[in-house]
């Protein structure tokens, strides 16, 4: 029988629910959800899975030991304690990354430098010979995480974080991560099926994100490395079966995914993305206004990732964001409009009453998530309603 490991998968504010749904899909056993994190069970196949599909995680630990600490001298004592041979050759290469929010320790290099200390000194007594530090391609990415006086050590199995997905290049602008826009898609309850809109669509990122979902093409297919690949006791075989099977399950889309935005270059960078992540015969974007789109018959899902006014004056993003809500209440009829956006006040303008609202972030900024029904006939009550004459 294959031995379960008690695993955590990171994700962001929001996204909670929808990464234990991913997680119970492939099959993860005792899911649950935490902040900004869902804990569950399963073998190493399960570890190495959850790092191909994944859409919604940053990082999936394994986490090692867990104890009380007040102080540096009792972190290093209890992270001595920990038999790091098991993990990691007396030659190896390690790096350690450290959250916390305690009163007990305020700086979280520190606490990496003392970890590093504790385990270096280890192989030192025991071996004579100590592992060193490698910030870009370790053989064993070390995660400490400390909520007060609580440490949990763990072990990173996806070294990088799992939104370098692969397919974006790194002179984009103000681009939307690929995590969130994964979230954001899957929110919306998409199937993968007909019409997929983004009229701002900036790099492509929720496009691609789109065309992976329509294809079942795994969030990280591209991605060239992952951190249990060089744990000691990593399994090739197991790993190339998991990669074969995904491969085996790709299919055609039945997707119509369309793309657009104002800027030229935006169009330029997101057309790179698009061919890095194997996607042009999948996704068609065109270099418009959002005024000029004309969506397709049929309905569907569009999302759109808007401006949200920090360099303009109100009067102007409050006119963007009107004239927004005018233009899907004049062409988006029969679909469903999902909007992002950190600025509520302008959010009001849109002239429509959400269905839903929804906390996420992007990035740091702290957003709300809205969904717009444009059914038919929106127009002809937003006119009665203003006769007053509200239809009951």
């Amino acid at each position: 029988m294959n031995m379960l490991y008690q695993m955590v998968a990171k994700t962001q504010f929001g996204l909670e629910g929808v990464l234990a749904k991913e997680l119970t899909n492939l099959g993860a056993q005792d899911v649950e959800e935490h902040n900004r994190a869902v804990s569950f069970k399963g073998d190493k196949g399960l570890m190495y899975k959850t790092n191909l599909y994944l859409r919604t995680a940053l990082k999936v630990l394994v986490p090692v030991k867990k104890f009380i600490a007040g102080n540096e001298q009792q972190l290093y004592d209890e992270i001595k304690k920990i038999d790091w041979s098991q993990y990691l050759s007396n030659d190896g290469t390690m790096v350690v990354h450290t959250s916390l929010k305690s009163d007990y320790f305020n700086h979280s290099q520190y606490v990496s430098l003392k970890t590093k200390d504790a385990i270096v000194d280890q192989f030192r007594e025991n071996t004579g010979i100590r592992p060193d530090i490698d910030l870009i391609r370790p053989d064993l990415s070390i995660d400490i995480h400390i909520n007060s006086n609580e440490v949990t050590v763990s072990l990173d199995s996806s070294a990088e974080s799992l939104h370098r997905r692969g397919y974006r290049s790194e002179n984009t602008l103000a681009p939307i991560n690929e995590v969130t826009a994964a979230g954001m898609i899957l929110l919306t309850g998409w199937n993968g099926k007909g019409n997929f809109m983004d009229p701002m669509c900036g790099s492509g990122t929720l496009l691609i994100e789109a065309g992976l979902i329509a294809k079942n093409i795994p969030a990280n297919m591209l991605r060239q490395k992952f951190g249990f690949e060089t744990w000691k006791d990593f399994e090739p075989e197991t790993w190339k079966k998991i990669k074969e099977e995904a491969v085996a399950n790709i299919k055609e889309s039945e997707a119509n995914i369309i793309g657009s935005d104002k800027t030229f270059k935006a169009i330029e960078i997101a057309r790179e993305n698009i061919t890095r992540a194997g996607l042009d015969e999948d996704i068609k974007v065109s270099n418009k206004q959002f005024d000029e789109v004309k969506p397709p018959e049929g309905g569907g899902i569009v999302i759109m990732n808007p401006p949200y006014g920090e360099r303009l004056p109100i009067e102007e993003i409050d006119a963007f964001y009107k004239a927004m809500g005018d233009k899907m209440k004049k062409d988006f009829e029969g679909f469903q409009v999902w909007i992002i956006s950190s600025n509520i006040a302008a959010m009001k303008r849109i002239g429509l009453a959400a269905s839903k609202r929804l906390n996420l972030f992007n990035g740091a900024l702290e957003c709300k998530y809205h969904m717009f029904d444009i059914y038919k006939g929106t127009r002809d009550k937003r006119k009665l309603e203003a006769a007053g004459n509200p239809l009951s």
